[in-house]
């Protein structure tokens, strides 16, 4: 009798230690199968020239979590980021990625809701690079600096060519000049010749002449006719 006894009580201890190692472990295994906040990670990164923020979910047993992101400004939301999106971790983790296109140095609030266990923003908040994603932007304005290249030659060509048609209009100008300056030449020319004309061929002296001897010959005339009157009467 006493040794069946002794044999149950050792049989009693050996099954409750069992017990309590298997109720043990179960809650070891429980406590690191649920889901819990620290397994949440938040990145802001770029997609080539796109701002995003990226949000990793490494929870091994995959308790489906909703992902939801706040845009910060003096401690509150000024924005919500996109939609709320759905996300199954996995012990190698799965992320989420939400377009963003942040500004340097600004703040993101990331909340996680995963059924009962979690509903918990990602601590601290998350905080963008100082430096912004390098747009495309700034590379298109160094073809366009060329563009406008090609055409000024040709405006600088088309500048030799406007010149080089006035280049005729100058020697007109200059011929004309010539023209006026040999019309009035002979002018004086002309006005020197009637001059000498007007003393060479002037008949004053000739005419003056005529008259003088028509006077002699008149004054001689009346002197005779008077001589031969005076000689009849003294008859």
């Amino acid at each position: 009798m006493s040794k069946t006894r002794r044999s149950a009580r050792r049989s009693l201890r050996v099954l409750g230690v069992a017990s309590a190692s298997a109720a043990l472990t179960l809650g070891v295994a429980g406590t690191a199968l649920a889901c819990d906040i620290s397994e949440f990670s938040a990145e802001a990164t770029c997609d080539g020239s796109k701002g995003v923020i990226v949000v990793t979910d490494k929870d091994a047993s995959g308790t489906p979590a909703v992902i939801t992101v706040f845009l910060e400004n003096n401690g509150a939301d000024a924005k919500r980021v996109g939609k709320p999106q759905n996300i199954k971790g996995s012990r190698e983790g799965t992320t989420v990625t939400f377009a963003e296109d942040w500004k340097p140095n600004a703040t993101y609030r990331v909340h996680v809701k995963a059924g009962n266990q979690v509903d918990k923003d990602i601590t601290p908040n998350l905080t963008t690079p100082s430096t912004a994603c390098k747009t495309e932007e700034s590379a298109t304005p160094v073809p366009t600096p060329t563009a406008t290249q090609t055409p000024s030659p040709s405006e600088t060509a088309s500048a030799p060519a406007e010149s080089a048609t006035p280049a005729p209009s100058a020697p007109e100008s200059t011929s004309t000049a010539p023209a006026d300056t040999s019309s009035n030449a002979p002018s004086p020319a002309a006005g020197d010749s009637n001059l000498a004309e007007t003393g060479a061929n002037s008949n004053t002296g000739l005419i003056v002449g005529i008259a003088a001897a028509l006077v002699v010959v008149g004054g001689g005339a009346v002197f005779y006719g008077m001589r031969r009157r005076g000689a009849n009467s003294g008859r």
